[in-house]
């Protein structure tokens, strides 16, 4: 089986796992009665970012530092100029009850902030990767202690849970293994393709990982908010893109990181650096001033141009 072939059907192992993950989770957060606004704030956004994580932390125990970071910048970056960019050409009207710049910018720039720190001495550690960790259990004590500010956003049964079978430990349980499994396995031949991508197509695993992983994995993200956008759910749009992208650098890198410390040079990777804070500025700035509009999904579209123009030119 060629090499390109084993990257699809890995990354289309990897998002199925992700898929079944999500689903069971959402399952039992029902059966104990946690509330809407708890699933979707938490449960999606890390969900969705499952794929990043097995990714990132696959990269780093096989010796790839490159492929880990890069899939998570690739990621954000994607998260917010496609993601977003695609979400408000799709919804037409975009009325959040929620004040996202209010309530939630500093949640997505902290990371990002935090993450320009770390690399400038060229290493993320282990104790990096704790406090990463750390920075994520702080969001969710945020968004606990504000739940009753928060706007909850319905879940859709028929989307993710067989709102006609009964919950039962047995069945859950083996679907959140095989899901745990498929989402391993993918991500560990998805990590082992992509360097043969690499080697065979004569480009840097940086690239291969910001732009061909960060995509794939990038996937459950689109899926969730245009569906959501779709249906009038901005909140959960928006929402789902600010917890994802806080997970991915929390919780993928930090997991990544702790596996394994991540060493690179910065001064490499500026663009797609640089590109990252560019567009959570713009998040910000769109927020704070309420532009969800098709004019600011084109500005979002054009950012991530110039992201993939600089990314095949250097390759």
């Amino acid at each position: 089986m060629s090499t390109v072939m084993i990257f699809l059907i890995s990354l289309a192992v990897l998002i199925w796992g992700a898929d079944v993950l999500i689903a069971q989770s959402e399952r039992i957060a029902k059966h104990f009665g946690l509330s809407e606004y708890f699933i979707g704030a938490t449960l999606i956004a890390l969900g969705t970012s499952l794929p990043e994580m097995a990714a990132s932390v696959s990269a780093s125990l096989a010796g790839h530092p490159a492929i880990s970071l890069s899939n998570i910048i690739g990621s954000n970056i994607l998260n917010i100029t496609l993601v977003l960019g695609l979400v408000f050409l799709i919804a037409r009207t975009i009325t959040p009850h929620r004040d996202f710049f209010a309530k939630d910018s500093s949640w997505a720039l902290f990371p990002v902030f935090i993450f320009i720190l770390m690399i400038l001495d060229g290493v993320i550690s282990r104790f990096d990767g704790l406090m990463l960790i750390g920075l994520m259990g702080a969001y969710l004590l945020f968004l606990i202690r504000n739940g009753r500010e928060i706007l909850t956003e319905e879940v859709e049964e028929s989307e993710a849970v067989d709102d006609d079978a009964p919950f039962a430990w047995l069945r859950t349980g083996g679907m959140l293994l095989v899901g745990f499994v498929t989402v391993i396995v993918g991500a560990d031949y998805l990590v082992e393709s992509a360097s043969g991508l690499a080697r065979m197509m004569g480009v840097s695993e940086w690239i291969i990982g910001v732009v061909m992983i960060a995509m794939g994995t990038s996937m459950p993200e689109l899926v969730v908010s245009i569906v959501a956008a779709r249906k009038g759910k901005a909140d959960m749009a928006i929402g789902n893109i600010i917890g994802s992208n806080m997970a991915n650098i929390s919780i993928a890198l930090g997991a990544a990181a702790l596996a394994h410390p991540l060493t690179l040079d910065p001064t490499q990777y500026l663009f797609d650096i640089s590109t990252m804070l560019v567009a959570t500025l713009m998040l910000v700035f769109l927020s704070a001033n309420k532009l969800y509009t098709q004019a600011a999904g084109v500005s979002l579209l054009i950012v991530l141009g110039v992201f993939l123009e600089h990314a095949i030119g250097a390759a």
